[in-house]
């Protein structure tokens, strides 16, 4: 197993984490225990120290799952992230009992990494309101947070604030070979590396979209080395940046599991061709794109409730890689009808305000009609 250096700790982590927010299922959505506690055993066993779990995963049951399977193990022998869920904080109590519970649920003494739960403009507001991170260093002085942090889903002005308020011990961003650009991306990457902040990495393969490509795309990556999983490919581009410290893969099976501890027990950097392959597969990817929208909102709120962003994300993602299934959950389940893209009425306030120029009533139009199709 690949395993690095966090500078000022004795903690080395395994490049690979294993994130606890997609264990399997049962038909009910209840955690599959047996399954997913021979996966995390699995996992430990081919090397991997750090597990990663949240206060809301699985309906809020991963905590208590994880730490009944990690108490058999010597509290020395893993590494356990968890982070704490802004959004149900009201007062500075809500903080000291959040963290009080889940020192109880998950059955330890103390956290190894503590996170600061999906950082975006709004939350960092709730976080100095109700002075969460003076009340964490609290924790921190008492022992019971060793490492604090916070993970992060918006814009990198957003995230180069928040990364100058305080002396973090390590941030947590979206990083993968399509994403470079959004969200705190590259930019954010190097900022925290010349804070010598180190990162951990979540969606490095997008949520599974990269390890399932359309055919002719796949093609790219297994006419080279029909060997190696496409999935693979995305996790080593991660693993070329050195401030990475762990890549948290969210597994689901075992056969996720097995895949990914062997890209890092028999880890190789990337080479020139393979970077070259990869550059490409992205340009290619990209390529597809139905529209330019860049989720900036500039557009929203729709005065007839209208998610235009989210249908573009939606019709731009099924355009890229063909994931027929996901497109359809996404657009007829997850979205709810008055945000479709038929509710459009062609009032035209949107596309004045697009920067990037979109011919949004038009697209929106487009949009309906493809996903009628599916």
């Amino acid at each position: 197993m690949e395993y690095r250096k966090i500078k000022n700790t004795l903690v080395n982590p395994s490049i690979l984490g294993f994130g606890c927010m997609r264990l399997p299922i049962n038909s009910d959505e209840s955690i599959n225990e047996v399954e997913a506690e021979k996966m995390i055993d699995h996992a430990i066993k081919g090397g991997v120290t750090y597990i990663d779990t949240a206060f809301p995963y699985h309906q809020g049951n991963s905590e208590p799952f994880v730490g009944k399977v990690l108490k058999k193990y010597p509290r020395k022998d893993f590494l356990l992230a968890t982070k704490l869920p802004i959004w149900d904080v009201k007062s500075e109590e809500d903080v000291r009992n959040i963290i009080d519970l889940q020192l109880s649920r998950l059955q330890v003494e103390y956290f190894d990494f503590y996170l600061l739960h999906a950082l975006d403009s709004d939350r960092w507001e709730t976080v100095k309101k109700f002075n969460i991170i003076p009340i964490c260093m609290e924790y921190k002085k008492l022992g019971k947070i060793k490492n604090l942090g916070f993970s992060f889903h918006d814009e990198f002005p957003v995230f180069e604030t928040i990364i100058h308020a305080h002396p973090w011990d390590f941030c947590q961003i979206q990083f993968n070979y399509l994403d470079a650009e959004i969200q705190a991306g590259i930019r954010g990457y190097a900022l925290a590396e010349s804070l010598d902040i180190p990162v951990i990495v979540m969606e490095p393969v997008k949520g599974g979209t990269l390890a399932v490509l359309p055919i002719e795309i796949e093609q790219l990556f297994t006419q080279f080395n029909p060997y190696k999983s496409v999935a693979s490919w995305a996790l080593r581009w991660v693993a070329q940046f050195p401030n990475v410290k762990v890549i948290l893969s969210g597994m689901s099976t075992m056969e996720q599991v097995n895949d990914n501890l062997d890209t890092f027990n028999h880890y190789q950097a990337l080479n020139e061709k393979e970077s070259s392959i990869i550059h490409e597969v992205a340009h290619t990817i990209k390529a597809k794109m139905k529209n330019g929208c860049t989720n900036c909102e500039y557009c929203m709120p729709c005065p007839n409730g209208v998610d235009i962003p989210r249908n573009f994300r939606i019709w731009n993602d099924y355009a890229m890689y063909n994931n027929v299934e996901a497109s359809k959950r996404r657009y007829f389940k997850h979205l709810d009808v008055a945000a479709r893209a038929d509710a459009c009425i062609a009032c035209g306030a949107c596309e004045p305000l697009c920067p990037q120029n979109i011919h949004i009533i038009e697209d929106l139009l487009r949009v309906d009609q493809d996903m009628r199709k599916l």
